[in-house]
C-alpha cells in the first residue's frame, strides 16, 4: 500500500483511515504495514501529533 508523500494529504488520509476503519494508529500501521515512527515524524513536521483519545492527528 502506498500512502501520500505530501504531509498535508497524508494527515487527511491517515485521519480518514482512523475514523473509518481502525480503532488505533497501531492497528492501522499493522494492517497496512506502515511505520508508526515514520508517520509521526512526518506529521510532526507540520505540527500534528497523534491523540490516542481522539484517535486522530491534531
Amino acid at each position: 500500500m502506498s500512502i501520500p508523500n505530501d504531509p498535508m494529504i497524508l494527515v487527511s488520509y491517515i485521519n480518514t483511515q482512523l475514523r473509518d476503519f481502525y480503532p488505533s494508529l497501531e492497528e492501522l500501521c499493522k494492517a497496512q504495514d506502515l511505520s508508526r515512527a515514520e508517520i509521526c515524524e512526518k506529521l510532526a513536521g507540520i505540527d500534528y501529533k497523534y491523540d490516542a483519545e481522539r484517535n486522530q492527528f491534531v
